[in-house]
């Protein structure tokens, strides 16, 4: 299990409003489009992540984690596994409280390297299920 109650109600609750949203673009059918919502009604400011730097859900978008210019809490990862763990090493460069992997991405080396690294870190969870259940 990557990520028991506790962590994903710490991540959720405690480590900040910030969430850097990777793979998110102006895509409405895409995952990452909903879920980027559901956090924002939730109170999270998101910081949509994507090659393409579109601005979603009304927050200016950028290219990379290392191209925002400010500190970002939570790092929600919705890229392939094969992509993720090299997202995970971004979050942990870009100093990031959490990292969390969506349904679906699963990648274990880069769960260790980023708990090694002082990160909480969740895999295969979706926030927008989560959240709501601790409200």
């Amino acid at each position: 299990m990557y990520g028991d109650e506790a962590t994903i109600r710490r991540i959720l609750t405690e480590l900040g409003d910030t969430w850097a949203v990777v793979g998110l673009s102006a895509n409405r059918d895409r995952a990452a489009y909903g879920v980027a919502q559901v956090l924002q009604r939730f109170g999270k400011r998101i910081v949509p992540v994507h090659p393409k730097a579109e601005t979603v859900h009304g927050e200016p978008g950028y290219a990379s984690l290392a191209d925002i210019p400010f500190d970002v809490d939570v790092v929600d990862v919705f890229v392939n596994s094969s992509l993720a763990g090299a997202v995970a090493d971004d979050a942990v460069a870009k100093g990031a409280r959490a990292v969390w992997f969506q349904l679906g991405v699963v990648d274990e080396a880069a769960y260790v390297r980023s708990r090694a690294a002082g990160l909480e870190m969740v895999m295969d969870r979706c926030p927008a299920i989560e959240i709501p259940r601790l409200h």
